[in-house]
C-alpha cells in the first residue's frame, strides 16, 4: 500500500476509516496531533463516547494492561478506544506481542499508537502496512504545504487563502505547521466579509516587530556583527519567541543560500561555471533581495555555505531533545558559526 502523508488524511478522513491497529508516526508534532484527533472522532464520534477512551503513557504502559483495554466491551456499546501517546518505548519493548497481536487483534477494541519513529524495514511496520492503517506525519515539502495551507483555512479556518499568500505565510512564519495555524487562525478574525487572506495582509499582521526583528537578526549575522544579532536574539525570547520558531523563520533563508552554494559546487564538479548570482535565482531568492543575499553568500563563503544544511538539522534536532544544551544556546552558536569571519 503506497504511504499515506497526514495531509492527504485530513483532507478525507472518511476515505481511510479506523482500523484494529492504527499508527500517527512522523517528526511533525502538530500534524500528529491532528491526524490523533480525526482518528478518535471517526472512532467515538461526539464527547460524550469519551467513557470508551483510553490513554497510556509509552514510557510506562504495560502491554497486559493495553491488551485488556482493548478486549474490554465499552461501556456505552461501539468500540473502545485505546491510545499509547510517545509510544517508541512502547514499541521498542513490545515489538513481537504487537506483531502477534496485528495478527490477531481484537474485535471491541481500536489501538492508535503515536510514535516518533516508524522504520520501514521492519515486520511491525509491514504488519500495520498490511493490516491496519499507518499514517506518515513528516513536515512535507515546501510546496506541498503551501497547496495544504490554502486547503486548511478553508476547512479549519472557513477563510480563503491564495497560493501566492500561503507563499507570502512560509515566508514569514517558516514551515512550522503549529505556527502557521496559530497565524491563520488571527488572520481568519482579521479577514472581512469576504474572508479573503490577502498577502497585503499578511505582510502587516504577522509577526509584526518580531518578524522585523528576526529578519534584521539574520542580516546581522550573515554581516558578520555577531554581538548585534545576539542582542536581537536576547530581545525576541524575552518577548516570548518560541526558539523553535525562530530558527523556522530563518531557516528559509538559510536553505536557500545551501542550496546555491550545492549549485556552484556541483557545477564546478561537472566542469561549468555558474555566478553567485544565477544561483541564488534558481534556488529561489527574490530578486529584490538577490544581492544582498549575494553580498551575505560571498562573505558567508563556499565551506560554511555547504555546511548550512548540517547546521540547521543539528540545531533543529537539538531543539527538539536531542541535546541539554539550552534553547537560547543552541541559537546562539548558529549565530556565532554564521557571523564568524571567513
Amino acid at each position: 500500500m503506497a504511504k499515506l502523508h497526514a495531509i492527504d488524511y485530513l483532507a478525507k478522513p472518511d476515505k481511510y476509516p479506523p482500523k484494529p491497529v492504527c499508527v500517527a508516526f512522523g517528526d511533525e508534532l502538530f500534524l500528529r496531533r491532528q491526524v490523533l484527533l480525526g482518528l478518535r472522532h471517526a472512532v467515538l464520534g461526539s464527547d460524550e463516547a469519551d467513557f470508551s477512551l483510553t490513554s497510556f503513557e509509552g514510557r510506562t504502559a504495560e502491554f497486559r494492561a493495553v491488551v485488556e483495554e482493548l478486549t474490554t466491551i465499552a461501556m456505552f456499546g461501539g468500540q473502545r478506544l485505546v491510545v499509547v501517546d510517545e509510544a517508541d518505548e512502547f514499541v521498542s519493548r513490545y515489538r513481537e506481542a504487537l506483531e502477534g497481536y496485528i495478527a490477531r487483534p481484537g474485535r471491541s477494541g481500536i489501538l492508535l499508537l503515536d510514535v516518533k519513529s516508524w522504520p520501514s524495514n521492519t515486520r511491525l511496520y509491514k504488519a500495520v502496512d498490511a493490516q491496519g492503517l499507518a499514517v506518515d506525519c513528516s513536515a512535507p515539502a515546501v510546496a506541498k504545504l503551501t497547496r495544504w495551507l490554502t486547503e486548511w483555512a478553508k476547512q479549519t479556518h472557513k477563510s480563503q487563502l491564495s497560493l501566492n499568500a500561503a507563499d507570502t505565510l512560509v515566508e514569514l512564519v517558516g514551515p512550522e505547521l503549529g505556527l502557521l495555524d496559530q497565524e491563520l487562525a488571527k488572520l481568519a478574525l482579521m479577514a472581512g466579509n469576504d474572508k479573503k487572506i490577502t498577502p497585503e495582509m499578511i505582510q502587516k499582521l504577522v509577526g509584526g516587530w518580531r518578524a522585523k526583528t528576526t529578519w534584521e537578526m539574520l542580516d546581522l549575522a550573515l554581516d558578520g556583527n555577531a554581538i548585534e544579532a545576539l542582542r536581537q536574539i536576547d530581545r525576541l525570547l524575552a518577548a516570548g519567541e518560541a526558539p523553535v520558531g525562530l530558527l523556522a523563520q530563518i531557516s528559509a533563508t538559510l536553505r536557500r543560500l545551501a542550496a546555491a552554494t550545492r549549485l556552484i559546487l556541483q557545477s564546478e564538479s561537472a566542469g561549468r561555471r555558474i555566478g553567485v548570482g544565477p544561483a541564488l535565482q534558481q534556488a529561489g531568492i527574490k530578486s529584490f533581495v538577490l544581492q544582498k543575499a549575494e553580498r551575505q553568500l560571498k562573505r558567508l563563503g563556499r565551506k560554511r555555505g555547504a555546511q548550512l544544511y548540517r547546521w540547521l538539522l543539528e540545531a533543529d534536532l537539538d531543539l527538539k531533545g536531542d541535546s541539554q544544551m539550552l534553547p537560547r544556546l543552541i541559537l546562539e552558536r548558529l549565530i556565532v558559526r554564521l557571523a564568524a569571519p571567513a
